[in-house]
């Protein structure tokens, strides 16, 4: 990618040099003196330009600025709110392409994976405009005469949202375009890893927000550091709801501390994604599956498949058609829509790979493809690596293990489809999970509750591509959230149950007398 190309789209995206820490929606402030991250792309090494770091001052006056906002938002309809979610939605596709490039640039994912996360947040904010008129309570009949019975539903207040480098604008749009439809404000911490691409969204959300004349603080950005921000947001009693994202130790601390004041959380943390092959697989369908399951994103999705588990009938057959798949694989800028594979985020992650792999080794499994660091023209960067492919076994630590990394462990099996779905349970997480089979018995024992124990649960597709009209989240150390489509709304909402007594009487409920 050339300099001039890259200095496009920053321009249309009004990124400079050096971007300021907070935005209020409108308003761009923050500390001078507080330090700045750099931001370099993992595709060539090159600085892209920096963000300045929030300071508890900062972070303090853009509390007041969005409780402000949050007492103008409250009191809109849902549907004029669903207007302005609207108006985001059609503003993010007039800058999708840029700001499909900065994501592409920032993180080093694909620039299809680029363009299709900023789709995610236009349909996103299309099915928040259909939500606002739907945020939908019951009607109960109540056993007392004369009463009517019915909940229903309120906005929670401010909403805190953390989100990771893999996804840095789609998971932020998930939160704040439904919290917004149903009331809510939110406050956005991106990760340090990618925070032009975070200012990049603000900046384009600006003109809505301005065109409406709304307060400032609806939606709000905040830079800095976990220890001064981001351990801040989830002490804060002002945000009752914090929605994170990012790994189990990460999630772990957001939960205890969250819940330790009472608080509500949302986590969507780490995965260990499983395809099963059954004896039944028809493989043509699921070699794309796979490949792109384990190397999409590099591996840094939370959804990207880490373990293939294999009917031992075909398990040779599928590692052959792996390498052969494998030994094909483009390797390079991902803004060159040629290649598949794209870099890693930083030379952490790599390192994090290399440590994994010798790991796999050390405790008897074998490599059979990749897993190099690539050097020479054009890895000036140090951060591309050739995805791995390991034989292991399920008991192995690492195997336990998430490593944000392009690495696919094969596990063979023998016997019922049982078999594998134990194997694939056998994990902490509980993210995603995928079966290919042309056997609807097999198919339906996967899908039953004694059956895969994940948040979510596919046949003959891959682990990852979630669309966002089903509720996103997995269970155990995934942390049991649940984002984006069906009923999710209702996590950043308060249910209220309401009972109005019409007639001359007082009758209690379960045929108490008290006469007084």
């Amino acid at each position: 990618m050339s300099e001039k190309t890259s200095l496009d789209f920053l321009k249309q995206l009004n990124i400079g040099d050096v971007s300021q820490a907070v935005c209020t929606g409108q308003e761009w402030y923050g500390s001078q003196d507080n330090g700045q991250y750099d931001s370099y792309s993992p595709v060539d090494g090159k600085k892209i330009g920096s963000v300045r770091k929030a300071s508890k001052a900062d972070y303090e006056k853009l509390i007041t600025t969005a409780e402000h906002g949050f007492d103008h938002w409250r009191r809109l309809p849902a549907p004029k709110r669903g207007e302005i979610v609207r108006q985001i939605g059609n503003k993010l596709r007039e800058y999708k392409d840029p700001l499909g490039k900065l994501v592409a640039y920032e993180m080093g994912k694909s620039l299809q994976e680029g363009l299709g996360e900023v789709q995610e947040m236009i349909d996103i904010c299309d099915f928040a405009v259909g939500l606002s008129r739907q945020l939908h309570g019951l009607t109960m009949h109540s056993e007392r005469p004369n009463h009517r019975m019915y909940e229903q539903w309120h906005p929670v207040g401010l909403v805190g949202i953390i989100s990771a480098f893999n996804f840095p604008v789609a998971v932020w749009s998930w939160n704040s375009m439904i919290a917004a439809v149903c009331g809510d404000v939110s406050i956005w911490k991106p990760s340090e890893k990618a925070p032009l691409s975070a200012v990049a969204c603000f900046n384009v959300m600006q003109e809505v927000l301005k065109e409406n004349q709304l307060p400032e603080g609806i939606f709000s950005l905040i830079v800095g550091d976990v220890p001064e921000i981001g351990e801040t947001m989830i002490s804060d009693r002002r945000l009752p709801l914090i929605s994170a994202t990012g790994s189990t130790r990460m999630g772990k601390r957001v939960g205890e501390v969250v819940g330790g004041r009472l608080g509500r959380s949302i986590l969507e943390l780490g995965g260990n994604n499983a395809i099963i092959l059954t004896e039944n697989a028809d493989l043509k369908l699921a070699a794309p599956g796979i490949v792109f399951g384990a190397v999409g994103t590099c591996g840094q999705r939370c959804t990207s498949t880490r373990r293939l588990i294999i009917h031992e009938s075909i398990y040779d057959k599928v590692k052959d058609m792996l390498v052969k798949a494998y030994s094909g694989l483009k390797i390079g800028s991902p803004l060159d829509e040629s290649n598949h594979v794209g870099p890693l985020i930083d030379t952490d992650a790599v390192k994090a790979m290399q440590d994994a792999i010798q790991a796999a080794e050390k405790n008897g499994g074998t490599k059979v493809f990749g897993g190099d660091v690539l050097e020479g023209d054009g890895y000036e960067s140090g951060c591309y690596v050739m995805p791995a492919i390991i034989e292991a076994s399920n008991e192995m630590e690492i195997v336990q293990e998430e490593t944000f990394a392009p690495i696919l462990y094969l596990l063979k099996y023998s016997g019922s489809v049982n078999n594998a779905i134990a194997l694939q349970n056998g994990v902490k997480q509980g993210l995603s999970s995928s079966v290919f089979t042309t056997d609807m018995r097999e198919s339906e024992q996967f899908l039953a509750a004694w059956g895969s124990d994940c948040g979510i649960a596919n046949v003959n597709i891959g682990t990852s591509g979630a669309e966002i009209g089903g509720a996103f989240g997995g269970e155990k150390d995934t942390g049991g959230g649940r984002e984006s489509g069906s009923d999710s709304w209702k996590a950043y909402m308060r249910r209220q149950t309401n009972t109005i007594n019409f007639g001359s009487e007082l009758p209690l409920a379960q045929g108490i007398k008290f006469d007084i």
